[in-house]
């Protein structure tokens, strides 16, 4: 599966790259945090998603996710204050990992893979880190994230349930 994640910095409007994903086959994490306006995108992106077939899961704010009947995401860092479903989540230690686990969280973005524009200073997981710690989460389908393109993507292991991408997708 193929996940978009929106990027306020790097992708500001994000409709083109959803309108190109694969139907039925895709999902999105819907971020722009602290932009103005950002219900408004929430509501078109929403409506998109909605009419081609794609997951919408919304980062940082579950009154929103309610308001457009999508699904939250939790990011591993910084924990939700309700423990409400979650559709996606983000980890990057293992720690956060099993936060996601004990959540029951179905969709887990594990971080960063490879080197990102995202996070330049980030430790970077690589291909045996990745899949050792993805193997670990049972129950969930693991997704790869960071410097995700056509080249990284196809170093992950086989059994990868997918990647999720900014630039990549722009």
């Amino acid at each position: 599966m193929l996940w978009l994640f929106t990027d306020a910095a790097r992708l500001s409007d994000p409709l083109p790259a959803i309108a190109r994903l694969p139907r039925f086959l895709s999902g999105v994490v819907f971020r722009h945090d602290g932009v103005p306006g950002r219900a408004e995108l929430g509501r078109q992106v929403a409506v998109l998603c909605r009419r081609r077939g794609i997951a919408l899961s919304v980062a940082g704010d579950e009154r929103l996710a309610a308001r457009l009947h999508a699904g939250t995401h939790v990011r591993g860092r910084h924990p939700q204050r309700r423990a409400g479903p979650a559709l996606t989540g983000s980890a990057h230690t293992v720690a956060e990992l099993r936060q996601l686990a004990q959540r029951s969280v179905p969709v887990v973005f594990l971080s960063p893979a490879f080197a990102t524009a995202s996070h330049p200073q980030a430790a970077v997981l690589g291909v045996v880190r990745w899949s050792g710690l993805a193997r670990s989460q049972a129950g969930a389908a693991v997704l790869a994230l960071g410097g995700i393109d056509n080249g990284s993507a196809r170093r992950l292991p086989r059994w990868c349930s997918g990647v999720g991408a900014i630039g990549a997708l722009s």
